[in-house]
């Protein structure tokens, strides 16, 4: 099964060192949550945009530093979009984590993000909150969510969630400001954060319509302003 844990937010120009601190501390995270899923060590590679072969990621803050500086020397890199980064890892039989993110920049329009699709065994334990709760401490996100592709169709056939807008999945993160339009009597697991934020847990495809309509009448789903003018709402 395959699982997409993922966060989002506005403009915050960050530097080479502070996202390498950020990478640094996700990479860690995720293979501690997820290492009872393998057994064995992890090695992460870095995707090349460019189609060249997968590259061995040295572990530690200067060689992610490295790798963000090069990104930063593309030709098509802008400081208003930001700066990209894709790692991959198959720690064991049947398990595949890939990170992506985009982050540090400007943008008018394009949210920052940070995606770890994990697949795994039908049956296997795969701790979807604590990657989510994960994300939000080191990331700050405006918003994030645990979801699948089936229960992203749901969204947006059922729902008519429009994709780049704020949603919640199995799991949701609410930023504080978003936390604090939370209805009552949502119907949902609620788990305070550090820094304010909320971690919704929800159920079922049937439960997340609910809570995503819920939601969005009680305004704590509104998108950020366009263009763009902040991380969070």
């Amino acid at each position: 099964m395959r699982r997409v844990v993922r966060g989002f937010w506005g403009p915050r120009v960050e530097s080479v060192e502070a996202l390498a601190e950020r990478w640094d501390l996700t990479l860690h995270k995720v293979a501690e949550l997820l290492g009872d899923a393998s057994g064995t060590a992890w090695e992460w590679r870095r995707v090349r945009a460019s189609g060249a072969d997968d590259a061995p990621l040295a572990p530690g803050r200067e060689p992610l530093a490295g790798v963000l500086r090069e990104a930063r020397t593309a030709d098509d890199w802008s400081d208003r979009v930001g700066t990209g980064l894709r790692v991959i890892a198959a720690p064991g039989a049947g398990v595949r984590v890939e990170i992506s993110g985009l982050a540090g920049g400007a943008p008018e329009f394009l949210l920052h993000s940070v995606v770890v699709a994990v697949e795994a065994p039908d049956g296997a334990e795969v701790p979807e909150g604590e990657l989510l709760a994960a994300l939000a401490h080191v990331w700050d996100p405006d918003f994030g969510d645990v979801s699948d592709d089936d229960l992203l169709d749901a969204l947006e056939d059922e729902a008519g969630h429009t994709v780049g807008d704020p949603l919640v999945g199995r799991y949701g993160y609410l930023s504080p400001a978003r936390a604090a339009l939370i209805p009552d009597g949502l119907g949902a697991g609620r788990r305070e954060l550090p820094g304010g934020g909320v971690l919704l847990a929800l159920g079922g495809t049937a439960q997340v319509l609910t809570a995503y309509e819920a939601l969005g009448a009680a305004g704590a789903l509104r998108p950020l302003p366009r263009p763009l003018d902040r991380a969070v709402l």
